[in-house]
């Protein structure tokens, strides 16, 4: 039982921190570059908002309740790292004045929130469709689904922790602004999205 459940961890965790993770990735890298660590509250609720979204379409789809074409959500995907990275490219010159005002707290959720549990759903789809061949003819996968699951939370965990080190340095280190992060960052997000959306739409 319990390699099992090892098994079914590291298939999650390598599903998020691989090469072949590049979507998902993307997304994570366009979701946390307006933040700095000092923002963790706010990036901890939109991360969790997120999580919420891909744990119920991933136990739904896995188990049958749902069905989506496997074209579809793989189209979607790259959308909602577009729809993120332009979000955050429009709003980039707004890090600084709420540096100004962080003494007043801000709403731990919002629409932001509720967007990223959109775009959760939209992902946890993603990450059934690869599950579902792994599982072959097993219709109650209940403990593989949980430590897929997991794996897939704590690999969501070091690539957050490692995007924050990162701006943390960049921002600290090099002195650069904070608006140049997240133009940069977004702006590659975006550019990265797009070419993965091409890659689907135009014929091989």
């Amino acid at each position: 039982m319990a390699s099992v459940f090892f098994t079914y961890f590291q298939l999650g965790w390598l599903h998020i921190c691989s090469p072949r993770a590049t979507d998902h990735l993307t997304f994570l890298l366009a979701l946390c570059a307006p933040f700095v660590l000092a923002d963790w509250r706010r990036l901890l609720a939109l991360v969790t908002s997120f999580t919420l979204g891909h744990s119920l379409t991933l136990a739904l789809a896995t188990l049958g309740v749902v069905a989506v074409s496997t074209s579809l959500i793989e189209a979607l995907i790259p959308v909602t790292i577009m729809a993120t990275a332009i979000f955050n490219l429009s709003r980039a010159g707004q890090t600084l004045r709420r540096q100004a005002s962080r003494r007043q707290t801000p709403a731990l959720f919002n629409a932001s929130n509720a967007l990223a549990v959109g775009f959760g759903l939209i992902h946890g789809l993603g990450f059934s469709n690869y599950l579902r061949e792994l599982l072959g003819q097993n219709r109650r996968p209940v403990m593989e689904l949980l430590a897929f699951n997991l794996g897939v939370e704590a690999g969501q965990l070091l690539i957050v922790l490692v995007t924050l080190g990162l701006g943390f340095v960049v921002l600290r280190g090099f002195g650069a602004a904070r608006r140049d992060w997240v133009l940069v960052v977004s702006g590659a997000a975006l550019g990265i999205a797009a070419l993965l959306l091409l890659q689907l739409l135009l014929p091989a």
